[in-house]
């Protein structure tokens, strides 16, 4: 219905309301939802299109139906004053000194009380008997926490002191930073958009451990453990923030609190100055299923909206006026608020012509600023059953900062406060520090035996300790040894079998081990088929917190789809970012549910980190453990699928992570070494790393493990096959993934067509190399007076006759990466440019990374350096010629980078 619909029968309205009024009174809020419902139905039968999924602009839970505040007000605002306090002084001082490294002081004093009411009153610590809660912090707000840690004894005055000043060791980072405080912070946010997205998968996966009984679940609903993400109006825009809040209703995710504080800001200006933002997300959120709160009001507005002559003209002011609008009244003072806002409708300015301008902008505050109105809805939050909860928090950006950015569209830039604006800042919230702290900006901490610290301490301890933490007494997992994967280190005789089947043959390994398989984790977007695993669907199940309600069609086949409710397998769906924030969750899992699994989440690795990099990044940042599978790897291996399907970069993108070991194996022995290694290294050991592994869908014979290649395989370079014969010319040859093959083949050339002999050295990890290279390189620098460190590179090839030609199905920069730690001349061959649909050979003679093109480059090469020389049997250009003659490559064919 439009919102400018004249009502052409007032009293049949107000009849209407007051059946409505009658039902609730008399048989309670459920009937009348019901009544309403039926009758939306009964409307829309009749060709009326129901109204808006959104609600009046006011308070979702009447004054009526708040609870009773449990807590010590008054000691709690004394405590507001000191985080306020802190808070802004950190980021002050830190920009009084020469580095002046930022920070943000709006964001928390919009959200002090948001974050104070659940730590005083909900939030469980990892000493809770139904253990902590998940706190998803927004990322601008870090410096009101670190305040707050201050105060509880966590983090010293030097480490505020050092705010933002990381490199010396001594400092607290500028967001939430596991990788950087591992003792301290939970979760990476400060990306926006992921938080919510991260958050929604967290609180499905406390759901999966639940449902397969590896966690218990609490007996009282409101006392078992949550998810709360706090997140910004204007981070709402982010995609992924929204993205996935259907799964969240659908699943019934009622351990999920989203709290939006709703200052009606981004970082530039308004959020929506045009129209409202709650509106909005009221309408995306209640239209998705979940549970909406609005906080819009203060207590002071209670008895205005209250008023029985003009409290209905008030609702109807509220929902007209607009963001923009809003933000002025806030910034512009009392007398502007009783002039453009109340001015608007002359009844609504006599309601306030008792009071003065101080009060209608001191005591007419927004809900989000209110402990009473912030409790009533986290208490809504935590006992609402069957659905999500969304708390949407009306307040001001930059609330209490006066003139020096509340609700200014500088505030989020604003972090050089004057001696005057922090003077009007203590007077504005009655902080006890003096002119002279003022001056200095001098920390305020009360003293230990004070009532409000007190008060802070046992509050928590109350709730089972201080959040954020992250305590180490972390579980391990006993690994077995290598022979666990015994049939993918023999050699296969005529059956072929593809790298992607060897991985999904070691999910199958674990799934069979008494202890480890219940730690399993399968997570594939969608495609399992592709990948060959629907034998998993029987012998794991696909997680369904509903379990399976109908028969599916496949039902009578040998792999049917099986959903369960203790199903292992998750299937997201065609959903990469869902499905990373999956893996997340259980690649973290050891940290926040103090249960060690083992995910493996398998996907196109074109549309892994390319589409998922900002979340891989974070899962670093984390410290998670697990496994990332590429499947379908390499710009060639996946023929018929075309430009944006064929990776010829994910490995880069892999080794731009630094706790991201990454892997390109060629065999099924090298896929069950690195698997292994992984998670003795992960789960045994406890190193905070992650591995990527890319896999291919083609099919081949494989070898057995060569003897003794293990240490290799995992430094990343190894013998594969030394000649064995005594030519004149012999050269070196690197390759990995699905161009090895070809490297081979191009050996077998060498020596059959052009009598060169070829030593084939395997390179699974091209990234490993050139870390390990680098690291030598500095230790040489650092360390001029003692022995130079060899790169394992060098060591392999120092003292190898020949040039070196090294070849992959990725971008040459891939290889290019060893260059300076390979002894003599050496060559790269890559995949640069965009892929297209044929057969793999044509796609591999196209990008000039098969046989004959690593056969002509070894020639090429040779005959480089004996360029000069007149010695019998050496390579020409004639002979580089003649090969391309031979092959029938066309020299003048385009570059591939640009075809």
């Amino acid at each position: 219905m439009s919102t400018d619909y004249h009502d052409l029968d007032p009293q049949e309205t107000a009849e209407w309301q007051e059946a409505i009024d009658v039902v609730v009174e008399r048989l309670g809020a459920e009937r009348a939802r019901h009544l309403l419902q039926k009758t939306i139905e009964k409307a829309f039968e009749a060709g009326i299109e129901p109204p808006d999924m959104q609600t009046p602009y006011v308070n979702t839970i009447p004054v009526g139906q708040q609870p009773v505040y449990p807590g010590n007000l008054e000691l709690e605002r004394h405590i507001l004053r000191a985080l306020r306090w802190n808070a802004t002084a950190m980021v002050v001082r830190a920009n009084r000194k020469p580095a002046s490294p930022g920070g943000h002081i709006a964001s928390f004093q919009s959200s002090a009380i948001m974050y104070e009411v659940g730590y005083n009153h909900f939030w469980k610590g990892h000493d809770h008997p139904n253990g902590s809660d998940m706190l998803f912090i927004q990322g601008h707000t870090a410096p009101g926490t670190y305040a707050r840690a201050f105060l509880e004894g966590r983090i010293g005055e030097d480490q505020l002191e050092n705010f933002r000043i990381e490199a010396g060791g001594k400092g607290i980072s500028s967001y939430p930073h596991p990788y950087l405080m591992p003792n301290f912070w939970q979760f990476s946010t400060v990306s926006m958009g992921l938080g919510p997205i991260m958050a929604i998968y967290q609180a499905r996966f406390l759901k999966y451990l639940e449902n397969r009984e590896l966690t218990k679940k609490a007996e009282n609903h409101a006392e078992g453990r949550k998810v709360w993400a706090f997140l910004g109006d204007g981070e709402m825009d982010e995609p992924q923030s929204q993205g996935a809040i259907a799964l969240a209703s659908r699943e019934k995710l009622d351990n999920l609190v989203f709290v939006v504080n709703c200052n009606l800001q981004r970082l530039d200006g308004p959020v929506r100055g045009n129209s409202k933002i709650v509106q909005e997300l009221e309408g995306n959120f209640r239209g998705a299923g979940w549970n909406v709160i609005k906080v819009l009001w203060g207590s002071g507005w209670d008895r205005l909206l209250a008023d029985p002559q003009y409290g209905q003209l008030l609702r109807k002011l509220m929902m007209e006026c607009i963001d923009g609008e809003y933000q002025n009244f806030k910034n512009k003072g009392g007398a502007y608020i009783r002039e453009r806002f109340f001015g608007k409708y002359p009844e609504l300015k006599s309601m306030v012509a008792d009071m003065s301008d101080d009060q209608i902008y001191y005591d007419l505050i927004r809900g989000g600023h209110d402990q009473d109105k912030v409790y009533a809805a986290y208490h809504n939050a935590v006992h609402s059953v069957g659905r999500p909860t969304v708390i949407l928090m009306h307040t001001v950006k930059g609330y209490g900062m006066g003139e020096a950015g509340e609700g200014m569209n500088i505030s989020h830039q604003q972090k050089k406060l004057s001696s005057d604006q922090l003077l009007k800042l203590r007077d504005r919230f009655n902080i006890p520090v003096s002119e002279q702290q003022i001056e200095s900006a001098e920390f305020y901490k009360p003293a230990a035996d004070s009532p409000e610290m007190q008060y802070l301490h046992e509050r928590r301890q109350a709730l089972g300790g201080y959040l954020p933490n992250r305590p180490h007494n972390f579980e391990t997992l006993a690994i077995p040894e290598l022979s666990m994967f015994d049939a993918l280190l023999k050699d296969t005789g005529e059956r072929t079998l593809s790298t992607t089947m060897a991985m999904v043959r070691v999910m199958v390994a674990i799934a069979r081990h008494k202890e480890l398989g219940p730690r399993l984790v399968p997570i594939v977007p969608d495609e399992a088929r592709t990948f060959g695993m629907e034998g998993m669907f029987r012998q794991v199940g696909i997680y369904s917190p509903e379990g399976q309600k109908y028969e599916p069609e496949d039902a009578n086949d040998i792999m049917p789809y099986k959903e369960t409710q203790k199903g292992q397998l998750l299937e997201e769906g065609i959903n990469e970012d869902g499905a990373m924030s999956s893996w997340i969750a259980a690649s973290t899992s050891y940290a926040n549910n103090h249960k060690m699994m083992i995910p493996f989440y398998i996907f196109y690795s074109m549309f892994g980190f390319q589409r998922i990099g900002d979340l891989a990044w974070a899962a670093g940042d984390m410290l998670a453990r697990g496994f990332l599978v590429g499947g379908t790897s390499g710009r060639t291996t996946l023929n018929g699928e075309g430009l944006q399907h064929q990776d010829g970069h994910s490995q880069l993108f892999a080794g731009f992570i630094p706790n991201c070991k990454s892997y390109d194996p060629t065999f099924a022995y090298e896929v069950a070494v690195i698997a292994h290694d992984g998670m003795k290294r992960m789960y045994q050991d406890g190193e905070n790393v992650f591995y990527y592994i890319t896999t291919l869908n083609e099919n081949y014979t494989m070898p057995a493990l060569p003897e003794g290649s293990e240490a290799g395989i995992i430094k990343g370079m190894y013998a594969f096959r030394t000649a064995t014969g005594k030519a004149a010319n012999r050269v070196q040859l690197l390759g990995c993934g699905s161009i090895l093959r070809e490297v081979i083949a191009a050996a077998d050339l060498l020596q059959a067509d052009w009598g060169v002999d070829a030593d084939i050295w395997a390179t699974p990890s091209l990234n490993e190399l050139a870390r390990d290279g680098a690291a030598c390189a500095r230790w040489n620098l650092l360390h001029p007076d003692q022995e130079a460190r060899k790169p394992w590179v060098t060591q392999c090839l120092e003292g190898q006759q020949g040039p070196v030609i090294a070849s992959t199905d990725y971008i040459r920069t891939f290889a290019e990466q060893i260059r300076a730690y390979v002894p003599g001349d050496f060559h790269v061959l890559g995949t640069d440019g965009f892929g297209r649909s044929d057969s793999r050979e044509a796609l591999r003679a196209h990008f000039e990374v098969d046989r004959h093109y690593v056969t002509v480059a070894a020639l090429k090469a040779l005959a480089d350096q004996q360029k000069s020389s007149k010695a019998k049997g050496n390579i020409t250009p004639q002979t580089v010629l003649d090969a391309l003659a031979k092959y029938g490559i066309d020299p003048e064919k385009p570059n591939p980078l640009y075809a």
